[in-house]
């Protein structure tokens, strides 16, 4: 017998696999939806957990009431718990590593310093099209993080020439990336 909108709930309390087989087929979009969007953190537990739904569907049936609501809102309903409860499992083995099995890894400080020096010659590179006035000024605000009011007051230049020279500094920037993106 061929399973259909009518008879699937029927099939699968008569535990016949072309009832569940159409639900996986019908339901299985929305309720993968509703799982990724509760484990959103942890793609790797949702083919896990969609199993979970559909054996949970599969050996409650006949908890399913018509007259209380449709299949999918009840097939929904499953996988929300079903997922809330893989969250806990998460939860609980997260608690219990021990901390002797915890890899604290070591840092790199070669691979940090050779990192450093590519990004310093590249915004060397960037800031050569600027005059010394403006370099230092880039430098004060998007690598030390200095307020513009304050790079300005250092380097003895009004609130409003700051915001100016930024704006065509970031001009000369992009027309020079530009140039060198085009060739």
């Amino acid at each position: 017998m061929k399973a259909n909108e009518n008879n699937f709930v029927d099939l699968m309390k008569k535990r016949r696999e072309e009832g569940i087989l159409y639900v996986i087929e019908t339901y299985g979009g929305l309720l993968s939806a509703i799982v990724r969007k509760r484990l959103f953190t942890a793609p790797d537990r949702v083919e896990e957990c969609m199993n979970d739904i559909f054996l949970g569907i599969w050996r409650n049936i006949d908890c399913f009431d018509e007259t209380k609501g449709s299949f999918e809102g009840w097939a929904a309903g499953v996988a929300r718990l079903q997922a809330i409860d893989t969250l806990r499992k998460m939860k609980r083995e997260f608690q219990t590593v021990p901390i002797e099995d915890i890899e604290i890894p070591q840092e790199d400080t070669a691979f940090r310093e050779l990192t450093q020096q590519e990004l310093s010659k590249e915004t060397e590179e960037i800031l050569g099209c600027l005059s010394e006035k403006d370099q230092e000024l880039f430098r004060r605000i998007f690598i030390d993080e200095e307020e513009p009011e304050a790079a300005g007051k250092a380097l003895g230049i009004s609130r409003d020439n700051v915001y100016v020279r930024i704006f065509r500094g970031k001009q000369k920037i992009r027309g020079k990336f530009g140039e060198r993106k085009r060739a």
